[in-house]
């Protein structure tokens, strides 16, 4: 704030802290050194440094770099109760290659930059956003989570299996943790297969490593299935995505379909899946949903207004659009 008659320090005092002021912020000298050479103690020199801030001789200016969106994050932060909002940089004219390239690199950027290291973390199976994130990430020097696990099927048709191996193995050779794989699809026949597997002494063992998960890293899904999904095999029928948008579904999580206000639709397909329960996943402190562009924008704000996820690393135009509504 600007000096006044009442917050004015008198005249030698005003050159004492600028002087101050002007030594520690625009020479970089250390306050011990500062100290030593005005013959102050060094508690002195901190009390000055502080009432230049407060008198208005010292003033704090952050700049916004170039493609770095604070002021959008902070709006959708303070919308829809997110911990984080991750807004990359793409060209409005993308096609969906490059939107998936440039969400990936803003992922793996913001994966490489909050990861502890003793995280646990789930990653969903089939996601082409997912796996962006992951040919783009560097391997790291210091481990960067002790285990990365499925957190829904990752068998699939042969031809579309590579793609599920890839996120995982990769990612945790990435990170140098243990990969924890679910032997069995994400979508099974009917529900008594889907009970019968989930007893299964392996998938008991996943369930415990889903008990323990700190972290979920996840795609957002729209009904109509990307081109991995649909020759996956993990896909539902034609038949069941008509039955499901009857029912108000826009998108997915892990499989888990949700309307519009994020609500979970339950029935028949939500019984043949295999996949991290809807209490387990909401349990997880911080769950990351990354996706972006026109397709999937009813998608991510279903998954908002649901609380599905705490962090969303979505592009500009989709960020836009999600503080506007």
């Amino acid at each position: 704030m600007p000096l006044t008659p009442y917050t004015r320090p008198a005249d030698g005092q005003v050159r004492l802290l600028t002087k101050v002021a002007r030594m520690y912020h625009e020479r970089g000298v250390r306050q011990a050194d500062i100290a030593a050479a005005l013959n102050i103690s060094q508690a002195k020199v901190s009390r000055l440094l502080k009432r230049a801030e407060s008198v208005g001789i010292v003033r704090t200016i952050v700049t916004v770099a170039p493609g770095v969106y604070a002021e959008l994050e902070e709006q959708l932060e303070e919308k829809y109760g997110l911990a984080e909002a991750v807004v990359v940089d793409v060209d409005p004219d993308a096609d969906e290659g490059e939107l998936l390239a440039s969400l990936g690199a803003g992922a793996a950027a913001y994966l490489e930059a909050t990861l502890s290291g003793s995280d646990r973390i789930g990653v969903s199976s089939w996601s082409q956003t997912i796996l962006a994130m992951v040919d783009r990430m560097r391997p790291f020097t210091v481990r960067g989570a002790t285990e990365v696990v499925q957190l829904l099927g990752g068998v699939g048709a042969p031809e579309a299996q590579s793609h599920s191996n890839r996120i995982l193995g990769e990612l945790a050779r990435t990170l140098g943790a243990e990969p924890v794989y679910v032997q069995a699809p994400g979508v099974v026949g009917d529900p008594a297969i889907r009970d019968s597997l989930l007893q299964d002494p392996s998938m008991q063992e996943v369930a415990r490593h889903w008990n323990e998960l700190t972290m979920a890293i996840m795609g957002i899904g729209s009904i109509e299935p990307s081109d991995v999904l649909a020759t996956s095999g993990n896909a539902f029928a034609a038949e069941e995505r008509r039955d499901l948008l009857d029912k108000g579904a826009v998108g997915d999580i892990c499989h888990r379909i949700f309307r519009a206000d994020g609500s979970l639709v339950r029935g028949a397909v939500d019984d043949r899946i295999i996949a991290i329960t809807v209490e387990n996943l909401r349990g997880i402190p911080r769950r990351v949903g990354i996706a972006g562009g026109d397709r999937k924008l009813e998608a991510i704000h279903g998954a908002l207004a649901g609380d599905w996820v705490t962090t969303l690393v979505t592009d500009l135009r989709s960020a836009e659009a999600l503080a506007a509504r």
